[in-house]
């Protein structure tokens, strides 16, 4: 009986410490490269898929999202997988539990908003940036302090995609390019900065 109260208070400490410590899963190259990733597809979405169908521009964004996506995450995943440690398998599922709700409502949102014909297309590009933001708000409590300034951003963005959106303006490549570029890579630079510059001295 005793030990098994000694292994749930283990467990309960285990837990503690994997909401409280920093996580350090995000690498500063990868998020960078998908704000690179953001930019490029910007410059080459009028070659690629024109600018005339909003259902194409839909198509186009949620593609980038998922090769970004699997750009910055995949050090993550292959670090779970090849990962030892039991508390920082913890630490990840806690750290990406915080971003995946916001993940999950933006690809509810453009569903629900994309569908073929659809007016509300226009509004697609502030929804994702303010969920995004608001998934980079509540994993701040397991990255550098900084990146609240980065999650403010977003919404700030979001706000200013809403308000393109009367003249579909919001459907310009570099409003979706800009945002999350420079979003992005300045992710990277706070996590380079905060995280990694020190332990390469």
């Amino acid at each position: 009986m005793e030990i098994r109260k000694a292994l749930d208070q283990i467990s309960e400490i285990h837990g503690h410490l994997a909401r409280t410590n920093v996580y350090r899963g995000y690498r500063a190259v990868p998020v960078a490269f998908s704000g690179a990733l953001a930019l490029i597809a910007a410059a080459l979405q009028t070659r690629l898929v024109g600018n005339e169908s909003p259902r194409s521009f839909v198509i186009y964004w949620v593609a980038v999202a998922v090769l970004a996506s699997a750009v910055a995450g995949g050090g993550i995943i292959y670090g779970y997988v090849h990962e030892e440690s039991r508390l920082a398998r913890q630490r990840t599922r806690i750290a990406v539990g915080q971003l995946l709700p916001c993940v999950v409502a933006g690809m509810g949102v453009t569903v629900l908003m994309g569908r073929p014909g659809s007016d509300s297309i226009v509004f697609l590009p502030g929804l994702w940036t303010m969920l995004f933001g608001l998934g980079v708000f509540a994993s701040r409590p397991y990255l550098p302090r900084s990146i609240g300034w980065v999650a403010l951003y977003y919404l700030a963005a979001g706000i200013g995609l809403l308000a393109m959106a009367g003249d579909a303006t919001s459907l310009s490549p570099w409003g979706m390019g800009l945002t999350f570029g420079f979003g992005q890579i300045v992710s990277g630079i706070v996590l380079y900065w905060n995280l990694e510059r020190n332990s390469e001295r």
